[in-house]
Protein backbone atom coordinates (compact mmCIF):
# COMPACT_ATOMS: atom_id res chain seq x y z
CA UNK A 1 0.00 0.00 0.00
CA UNK A 2 1.32 3.49 -1.20
CA UNK A 3 0.95 5.93 1.63
CA UNK A 4 0.98 9.63 0.28
CA UNK A 5 2.36 12.03 2.83
CA UNK A 6 0.50 15.29 2.57
CA UNK A 7 3.38 18.39 3.55
CA UNK A 8 2.85 22.17 4.20
CA UNK A 9 5.12 24.42 1.91
CA UNK A 10 7.92 25.84 3.46
CA UNK A 11 7.28 29.63 4.41
CA UNK A 12 10.09 32.36 3.62
CA UNK A 13 9.43 35.16 5.31
CA UNK A 14 7.42 38.14 3.44
CA UNK A 15 10.08 40.74 4.05
CA UNK A 16 13.05 38.25 2.43
CA UNK A 17 10.49 37.59 -0.34
CA UNK A 18 9.38 41.36 -1.44
CA UNK A 19 13.22 42.32 -1.50
CA UNK A 20 14.64 41.90 -4.99
CA UNK A 21 18.23 40.41 -5.91
CA UNK A 22 20.99 42.50 -5.91
CA UNK A 23 20.99 43.93 -9.37
CA UNK A 24 24.70 44.58 -10.27
CA UNK A 25 25.35 40.96 -8.96
CA UNK A 26 22.28 39.24 -10.86
CA UNK A 27 24.05 40.94 -13.95
CA UNK A 28 27.26 39.65 -13.11
CA UNK A 29 26.67 36.44 -12.16
CA UNK A 30 24.97 36.08 -15.81
CA UNK A 31 28.42 37.62 -16.74
CA UNK A 32 30.23 34.93 -15.24
CA UNK A 33 27.89 32.29 -16.73
CA UNK A 34 28.57 32.83 -20.20
CA UNK A 35 32.05 33.37 -19.57
CA UNK A 36 32.19 29.83 -18.75
CA UNK A 37 30.23 29.62 -21.90
CA UNK A 38 32.90 30.83 -23.67
CA UNK A 39 31.27 34.60 -24.47
CA UNK A 40 33.43 37.57 -24.73
CA UNK A 41 31.63 40.03 -22.56
CA UNK A 42 32.67 43.75 -22.09
CA UNK A 43 31.94 43.67 -18.73
CA UNK A 44 31.03 47.13 -17.65
CA UNK A 45 29.04 45.84 -14.52
CA UNK A 46 31.68 45.58 -12.06
CA UNK A 47 31.91 47.16 -8.75
CA UNK A 48 35.70 47.01 -8.56
CA UNK A 49 38.70 47.74 -10.24
CA UNK A 50 41.99 45.33 -11.21
CA UNK A 51 44.73 46.47 -10.18
CA UNK A 52 48.36 44.97 -10.12
CA UNK A 53 49.12 43.29 -7.03
CA UNK A 54 51.59 40.88 -5.66
CA UNK A 55 50.88 38.28 -3.03
CA UNK A 56 53.04 39.44 -0.33
CA UNK A 57 54.70 37.18 2.15
CA UNK A 58 52.41 34.99 4.42
CA UNK A 59 55.45 33.56 6.87
CA UNK A 60 55.74 36.89 8.29
CA UNK A 61 52.37 36.46 9.89
CA UNK A 62 51.82 34.82 13.54
CA UNK A 63 50.20 31.30 11.67
CA UNK A 64 49.71 30.37 15.26
CA UNK A 65 47.03 32.71 15.83
CA UNK A 66 45.75 33.27 12.32
CA UNK A 67 43.70 30.27 12.60
CA UNK A 68 41.77 31.18 15.32
CA UNK A 69 39.14 33.45 16.31
CA UNK A 70 40.53 37.36 17.06
CA UNK A 71 38.97 40.75 18.79
CA UNK A 72 35.43 40.81 17.63
CA UNK A 73 36.09 44.51 17.47
CA UNK A 74 39.07 43.75 14.96
CA UNK A 75 42.96 43.73 15.57
CA UNK A 76 44.26 46.37 17.34
CA UNK A 77 47.29 47.38 15.03
CA UNK A 78 44.79 47.08 11.76
CA UNK A 79 42.07 49.34 14.00
CA UNK A 80 45.56 51.20 14.75
CA UNK A 81 45.84 51.56 10.92
CA UNK A 82 42.99 52.37 9.74
CA UNK A 83 42.60 55.36 12.25
CA UNK A 84 46.30 56.31 11.16
CA UNK A 85 45.39 56.34 7.51
CA UNK A 86 42.03 58.72 8.07
CA UNK A 87 44.91 61.24 10.24
CA UNK A 88 47.36 61.35 7.46
CA UNK A 89 45.15 61.23 4.61
CA UNK A 90 42.05 63.43 5.88
CA UNK A 91 43.16 65.06 8.52
CA UNK A 92 40.64 63.51 10.87
CA UNK A 93 41.28 62.60 14.63
CA UNK A 94 40.10 58.96 15.39
CA UNK A 95 40.76 56.70 18.60
CA UNK A 96 41.47 53.28 17.37
CA UNK A 97 40.63 51.69 20.44
CA UNK A 98 36.67 53.56 20.73
CA UNK A 99 36.15 54.61 17.62
CA UNK A 100 36.73 52.13 15.15
CA UNK A 101 35.09 48.59 14.47
CA UNK A 102 36.44 46.08 11.50
CA UNK A 103 33.53 43.26 10.46
CA UNK A 104 33.27 41.59 7.18
CA UNK A 105 32.85 44.32 4.60
CA UNK A 106 31.57 47.75 4.42
CA UNK A 107 28.09 46.18 3.28
CA UNK A 108 27.73 44.27 6.27
CA UNK A 109 29.00 47.07 8.31
CA UNK A 110 26.15 49.31 6.97
CA UNK A 111 23.57 46.47 7.70
CA UNK A 112 24.53 46.11 11.22
CA UNK A 113 24.52 49.82 11.99
CA UNK A 114 20.94 49.93 10.79
CA UNK A 115 20.06 46.76 13.15
CA UNK A 116 22.36 48.80 15.66
CA UNK A 117 20.26 52.42 14.91
CA UNK A 118 16.99 51.65 13.55
CA UNK A 119 13.82 50.23 15.26
CA UNK A 120 10.67 48.45 13.31
CA UNK A 121 9.12 51.65 10.93
CA UNK A 122 11.86 53.94 11.19
CA UNK A 123 12.12 55.84 8.19
CA UNK A 124 15.96 55.85 6.13
CA UNK A 125 16.09 58.55 4.03
CA UNK A 126 18.50 57.85 0.97
CA UNK A 127 19.96 60.57 -1.83
CA UNK A 128 19.86 59.08 -5.16
CA UNK A 129 21.32 57.59 -7.43
CA UNK A 130 21.81 55.89 -4.20
CA UNK A 131 23.42 51.96 -3.65
CA UNK A 132 21.39 49.82 -4.54
CA UNK A 133 21.57 48.03 -0.92
CA UNK A 134 20.82 50.50 1.07
CA UNK A 135 16.82 50.47 0.75
CA UNK A 136 16.87 46.77 0.77
CA UNK A 137 19.21 46.61 4.12
CA UNK A 138 16.55 48.92 5.66
CA UNK A 139 13.85 46.62 4.64
CA UNK A 140 15.52 43.85 5.98
CA UNK A 141 15.87 45.64 9.51
CA UNK A 142 11.99 46.54 9.11
CA UNK A 143 12.56 50.00 8.56
CA UNK A 144 11.27 51.95 5.71
CA UNK A 145 13.10 53.91 2.96
CA UNK A 146 12.48 57.00 1.20
CA UNK A 147 13.69 58.26 -1.70
CA UNK A 148 15.16 61.89 -2.17
CA UNK A 149 15.44 61.87 -5.93
CA UNK A 150 18.76 62.46 -7.57
CA UNK A 151 18.49 66.21 -8.63
CA UNK A 152 17.35 68.24 -5.21
CA UNK A 153 19.89 70.10 -3.77
CA UNK A 154 21.55 69.50 -0.20
CA UNK A 155 19.65 72.43 0.90
CA UNK A 156 16.56 70.79 0.58
CA UNK A 157 17.11 67.46 1.72
CA UNK A 158 15.47 68.57 5.28
CA UNK A 159 12.55 68.83 3.35
CA UNK A 160 12.20 65.22 2.81
CA UNK A 161 12.52 64.13 6.75
CA UNK A 162 9.63 63.02 8.81
CA UNK A 163 8.46 62.60 12.59
CA UNK A 164 9.88 58.86 11.80
CA UNK A 165 13.10 59.55 10.28
CA UNK A 166 15.91 58.15 12.47
CA UNK A 167 18.82 57.97 9.56
CA UNK A 168 20.05 59.88 6.16
CA UNK A 169 22.55 57.68 4.39
CA UNK A 170 24.60 59.19 1.48
CA UNK A 171 27.58 58.23 -0.28
CA UNK A 172 30.67 60.11 -0.87
CA UNK A 173 32.07 59.95 -2.98
CA UNK A 174 29.09 58.62 -4.43
CA UNK A 175 28.11 55.30 -6.30
CA UNK A 176 27.21 55.19 -9.24
CA UNK A 177 27.62 59.27 -10.17
CA UNK A 178 30.57 59.97 -8.92
CA UNK A 179 29.49 62.91 -7.23
CA UNK A 180 31.40 63.88 -4.38
CA UNK A 181 29.69 66.71 -1.54
CA UNK A 182 31.62 69.47 -0.44
CA UNK A 183 32.58 70.49 3.06
CA UNK A 184 29.61 73.00 3.40
CA UNK A 185 27.01 70.58 2.24
CA UNK A 186 28.24 67.95 4.54
CA UNK A 187 28.68 70.53 7.21
CA UNK A 188 24.77 71.84 6.34
CA UNK A 189 23.39 68.17 6.33
CA UNK A 190 25.21 67.04 9.95
CA UNK A 191 23.72 70.23 11.67
CA UNK A 192 20.24 69.40 10.22
CA UNK A 193 20.49 65.93 11.22
CA UNK A 194 21.96 66.22 14.59
CA UNK A 195 18.94 68.95 15.53
CA UNK A 196 16.45 66.23 14.91
CA UNK A 197 18.31 63.14 16.69
CA UNK A 198 18.77 61.43 13.02
CA UNK A 199 21.73 59.59 12.38
CA UNK A 200 23.84 60.29 9.38
CA UNK A 201 25.38 57.72 7.90
CA UNK A 202 28.51 58.37 5.37
CA UNK A 203 29.28 55.55 3.22
CA UNK A 204 33.09 56.81 2.39
CA UNK A 205 34.23 53.39 0.02
CA UNK A 206 35.57 55.86 -2.80
CA UNK A 207 37.05 58.02 -0.63
CA UNK A 208 40.42 57.52 -2.44
CA UNK A 209 39.18 57.46 -6.08
CA UNK A 210 38.72 61.51 -6.08
CA UNK A 211 42.28 63.24 -7.76
CA UNK A 212 42.13 66.81 -6.28
CA UNK A 213 41.67 67.84 -2.90
CA UNK A 214 37.70 68.06 -2.71
CA UNK A 215 36.59 64.75 -0.83
CA UNK A 216 36.48 65.46 3.14
CA UNK A 217 35.69 62.98 5.52
CA UNK A 218 32.50 63.56 7.52
CA UNK A 219 34.97 62.28 10.69
CA UNK A 220 36.78 65.39 10.03
CA UNK A 221 33.62 67.42 10.07
CA UNK A 222 32.27 65.84 13.06
CA UNK A 223 35.21 65.16 15.20
CA UNK A 224 32.98 64.32 18.38
CA UNK A 225 31.55 61.29 15.70
CA UNK A 226 28.66 62.41 17.66
CA UNK A 227 25.74 60.98 15.67
CA UNK A 228 27.58 60.32 12.92
CA UNK A 229 28.65 57.16 10.90
CA UNK A 230 30.94 56.62 8.92
CA UNK A 231 31.59 53.38 6.90
CA UNK A 232 34.68 52.59 4.63
CA UNK A 233 36.68 49.38 3.27
CA UNK A 234 39.73 48.04 1.76
CA UNK A 235 37.92 46.77 -0.85
CA UNK A 236 38.39 49.87 -3.39
CA UNK A 237 41.27 51.47 -2.04
CA UNK A 238 43.35 48.07 -1.91
CA UNK A 239 41.47 45.94 -4.86
CA UNK A 240 40.77 42.80 -2.84
CA UNK A 241 37.48 43.19 -2.78
CA UNK A 242 37.43 39.17 -2.45
CA UNK A 243 38.50 39.75 1.54
CA UNK A 244 35.34 41.26 2.28
CA UNK A 245 37.17 43.86 4.90
CA UNK A 246 35.39 46.85 6.00
CA UNK A 247 34.92 49.30 8.73
CA UNK A 248 32.95 51.70 10.64
CA UNK A 249 34.28 55.00 12.70
CA UNK A 250 31.59 56.03 15.59
CA UNK A 251 31.18 57.85 18.68
CA UNK A 252 32.35 55.67 21.12
CA UNK A 253 28.69 54.67 22.31
CA UNK A 254 27.66 53.21 18.99
CA UNK A 255 30.92 51.25 18.26
CA UNK A 256 30.40 49.42 21.67
CA UNK A 257 26.64 48.62 20.70
CA UNK A 258 27.26 47.51 17.07
CA UNK A 259 30.16 45.78 18.74
CA UNK A 260 27.78 43.24 20.04
CA UNK A 261 25.51 42.93 17.26
CA UNK A 262 28.57 42.17 15.37
CA UNK A 263 29.84 39.63 17.73
CA UNK A 264 26.42 37.95 17.49
CA UNK A 265 26.58 37.85 13.83
CA UNK A 266 30.02 37.87 12.86
CA UNK A 267 32.33 37.66 15.74
CA UNK A 268 35.16 38.84 13.97
CA UNK A 269 36.77 39.59 10.55
CA UNK A 270 38.84 37.04 9.27
CA UNK A 271 41.89 36.90 11.34
CA UNK A 272 44.33 35.82 8.51
CA UNK A 273 43.69 38.82 6.45
CA UNK A 274 43.59 41.24 9.01
CA UNK A 275 46.65 40.25 10.07
CA UNK A 276 47.85 40.46 6.30
CA UNK A 277 46.49 44.05 6.22
CA UNK A 278 48.21 45.06 8.97
CA UNK A 279 51.56 43.75 8.59
CA UNK A 280 51.41 45.24 4.95
CA UNK A 281 48.80 48.19 5.22
CA UNK A 282 51.24 51.09 3.70
CA UNK A 283 53.09 48.93 1.25
CA UNK A 284 49.83 48.09 -0.03
CA UNK A 285 48.43 51.53 -0.20
CA UNK A 286 51.80 52.55 -2.13
CA UNK A 287 51.38 49.92 -4.53
CA UNK A 288 47.88 50.49 -5.15
CA UNK A 289 46.62 54.40 -4.35
CA UNK A 290 48.73 55.09 -7.88
CA UNK A 291 46.87 52.74 -9.87
CA UNK A 292 43.58 54.19 -8.03
CA UNK A 293 44.31 57.83 -9.32
CA UNK A 294 45.55 56.07 -12.61
CA UNK A 295 41.76 54.86 -12.74
CA UNK A 296 40.21 58.17 -12.29
CA UNK A 297 42.23 59.69 -14.86
CA UNK A 298 40.73 56.76 -17.01
CA UNK A 299 36.99 57.78 -15.95
CA UNK A 300 37.66 61.24 -17.27
CA UNK A 301 38.96 60.23 -20.68
CA UNK A 302 35.96 58.15 -20.95
CA UNK A 303 33.60 60.78 -19.58
CA UNK A 304 34.94 62.76 -22.36
CA UNK A 305 34.24 59.60 -24.79
CA UNK A 306 30.65 59.99 -23.63
CA UNK A 307 30.63 63.65 -24.47
CA UNK A 308 31.83 62.99 -27.74
CA UNK A 309 29.60 60.56 -28.23
CA UNK A 310 26.35 62.88 -26.67
CA UNK A 311 26.07 60.56 -24.24
CA UNK A 312 24.15 62.26 -21.39
CA UNK A 313 25.61 61.52 -17.96
CA UNK A 314 24.64 62.64 -14.69
CA UNK A 315 27.51 65.33 -13.05
CA UNK A 316 30.36 63.67 -11.21
CA UNK A 317 34.46 63.61 -11.16
CA UNK A 318 35.49 60.64 -8.88
CA UNK A 319 35.02 56.70 -8.11
CA UNK A 320 35.52 54.54 -11.63
CA UNK A 321 31.31 54.54 -12.69
CA UNK A 322 29.66 56.86 -14.75
CA UNK A 323 25.99 57.24 -14.76
CA UNK A 324 24.51 57.64 -18.51
CA UNK A 325 21.25 58.20 -19.69
CA UNK A 326 19.26 56.05 -22.49
CA UNK A 327 17.42 58.80 -23.72
CA UNK A 328 13.74 57.55 -24.97
CA UNK A 329 14.46 54.20 -25.56
CA UNK A 330 11.02 52.76 -25.21
CA UNK A 331 11.32 50.06 -22.42
CA UNK A 332 12.65 49.77 -18.69
CA UNK A 333 16.64 50.25 -17.90
CA UNK A 334 16.31 46.72 -16.97
CA UNK A 335 14.97 45.85 -20.51
CA UNK A 336 18.07 47.84 -21.97
CA UNK A 337 20.93 46.44 -19.82
CA UNK A 338 19.27 42.88 -20.53
CA UNK A 339 19.46 42.82 -24.18
CA UNK A 340 22.52 44.77 -24.37
CA UNK A 341 24.37 42.26 -22.22
CA UNK A 342 22.37 39.01 -24.07
CA UNK A 343 22.34 40.36 -28.13
CA UNK A 344 25.48 42.36 -27.82
CA UNK A 345 27.54 41.36 -25.05
CA UNK A 346 27.61 44.24 -22.80
CA UNK A 347 27.41 44.02 -19.42
CA UNK A 348 25.92 47.48 -17.38
CA UNK A 349 23.71 47.89 -14.62
CA UNK A 350 20.05 49.50 -15.30
CA UNK A 351 19.04 52.78 -12.94
CA UNK A 352 16.31 51.41 -11.92
CA UNK A 353 18.78 49.84 -9.36
CA UNK A 354 19.55 53.10 -7.63
CA UNK A 355 16.14 54.65 -7.21
CA UNK A 356 12.64 55.46 -8.41
CA UNK A 357 14.01 58.84 -10.15
CA UNK A 358 17.12 57.13 -12.42
CA UNK A 359 15.17 54.49 -14.31
CA UNK A 360 16.31 56.17 -17.25
CA UNK A 361 19.89 55.80 -16.97
CA UNK A 362 22.53 53.04 -16.59
CA UNK A 363 26.04 52.61 -14.48
CA UNK A 364 28.71 51.77 -16.65
CA UNK A 365 31.83 50.79 -14.46
CA UNK A 366 35.51 51.52 -16.20
CA UNK A 367 37.46 49.60 -14.09
CA UNK A 368 38.14 46.00 -15.82
CA UNK A 369 38.03 47.14 -19.51
CA UNK A 370 40.63 48.42 -21.81
CA UNK A 371 39.71 52.29 -23.09
CA UNK A 372 39.41 50.76 -26.81
CA UNK A 373 36.20 48.03 -25.71
CA UNK A 374 34.69 50.51 -23.59
CA UNK A 375 34.68 53.08 -26.33
CA UNK A 376 33.06 50.06 -29.10
CA UNK A 377 30.73 49.30 -25.85
CA UNK A 378 29.61 53.08 -25.81
CA UNK A 379 29.12 53.46 -29.61
CA UNK A 380 26.79 50.24 -28.92
CA UNK A 381 24.84 51.91 -25.93
CA UNK A 382 24.38 55.20 -27.86
CA UNK A 383 22.90 53.67 -30.93
CA UNK A 384 20.57 51.29 -28.73
CA UNK A 385 19.12 54.26 -26.98
CA UNK A 386 18.43 56.04 -29.99
CA UNK A 387 16.23 53.10 -31.09
CA UNK A 388 12.66 54.18 -31.38
CA UNK A 389 10.97 50.22 -31.44
CA UNK A 390 12.20 47.22 -29.19
CA UNK A 391 10.88 43.56 -28.99
CA UNK A 392 10.64 42.68 -25.44
CA UNK A 393 9.21 39.22 -26.45
CA UNK A 394 12.37 38.26 -28.77
CA UNK A 395 14.61 39.24 -25.62
CA UNK A 396 12.19 36.91 -23.07
CA UNK A 397 12.11 34.14 -25.50
CA UNK A 398 16.15 34.30 -26.17
CA UNK A 399 16.46 34.38 -22.53
CA UNK A 400 15.06 31.23 -22.30
CA UNK A 401 16.57 29.77 -24.52
CA UNK A 402 19.94 30.41 -22.83
CA UNK A 403 18.47 29.61 -19.83
CA UNK A 404 19.12 32.92 -18.56
CA UNK A 405 16.60 33.47 -15.33
CA UNK A 406 14.79 36.66 -14.75
CA UNK A 407 15.89 38.43 -10.84
CA UNK A 408 12.63 36.73 -9.41
CA UNK A 409 14.66 33.30 -10.29
CA UNK A 410 11.95 32.23 -12.85
CA UNK A 411 12.70 31.81 -16.84
CA UNK A 412 11.12 34.30 -19.16
CA UNK A 413 7.40 33.39 -20.29
CA UNK A 414 6.36 35.08 -22.92
CA UNK A 415 2.50 34.99 -23.90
Amino acid sequence: MTVTVVRPSMKISRTVSGIPQALSIYFNQIVYDLKRRGEDITTLSLGEAFFDLPLLDFKTLDLSKAFHYSDSQGLPEMRQAIAGYYGRLYGAKVDHKEEVLISVGSKAIIFLAMMTALDPGDEVVIHEPAWLSYPEQARLVGAVPRFIPYDVAVADFPRHFTAATRMMIVCNPNNPAGRVYSEGELGQLYAACRARGIYLLVDEAYSDFVLDDSFVSMARIAPSKDGVIVVNSISKNMGISGWRIGYAISHPQFIRNLLKVNQHTVTCAPTILLQYCAQYFDQLLEITLPQVREVVTKRKRVAAMMDELGIPRLPGSSTFYLFGHIGNFPASSMEFCLSLLINSQIAVVPGSAYGPSTERFVRISIGTESEERIWNALLLIRDRSRRNSFDTGALYRRMAEMRIALPSGELPTVG
